[in-house]
């Protein structure tokens, strides 16, 4: 994402500066580089290890079930829907097909807030990629409102260097 992180409180950016140095200091990949996950309704800004970010913020995985994945495989090589749907019921059985498909549409009421498996991977591929990068830019994925805000918003992923971290300019707006 290439937008503008949001405006950080002058705390917010002094909890910034010691996992921007660990980030800048760390001479290989490892799972304790920080990404920092921000919750504006508290102006809540914690770091969080990399290798705890799936615990501590799972991600949506109810698309990647093995009964959805053959289906879509199947749909893809040509295959009839119903001929698709008996396949995946003879490989896998009904019930585990029926149950996978109630995940998935429970995760689509319930929203997810487009934090889903493929993003997840997705910030961990840019991660090492940027890890390259001098000065590194350190993960900022900023949380959405619980009520999805007024348009349904998704979880913001930005990529904070050490000048942006330095700004001052203020935090202008919070959850109502």
């Amino acid at each position: 994402m290439t937008a503008v992180p949001p405006p950080l409180t002058p705390r917010q950016k002094q909890r910034v500066e010691a996992p921007m140095a660990l980030l800048q200091s760390s001479d290989h990949w490892h799972g304790g580089l920080p990404v920092l996950v921000l919750d504006r309704c508290w102006l809540r800004l914690e770091a969080i290890a990399v290798e705890e970010l799936a615990n501590r913020l799972p991600p949506d995985i109810s698309h990647e079930a093995p009964e959805l994945c053959r289906y879509r495989q199947l749909i893809e090589a040509g295959y009839p829907s119903w001929d698709a749907q008996q396949s995946c019921w003879q490989e896998f059985g009904a019930q585990a097909c029926q149950q996978a498909l109630r995940r998935y549409w429970a995760a689509k009421d319930r929203g997810n807030n487009g934090w889903t498996f493929a993003s997840y991977l997705q910030l961990l591929a840019d991660y090492r990629h940027h890890f390259h990068d001098r000065p590194r830019p350190l993960p900022l994925l900023v949380l959405a409102r619980p009520d999805g805000g007024p348009r349904g918003e998704n979880h913001g992923l930005f990529w904070l260097r050490p000048e942006v971290s330095d700004s001052n300019r203020p935090m202008r707006h919070t959850c109502a």
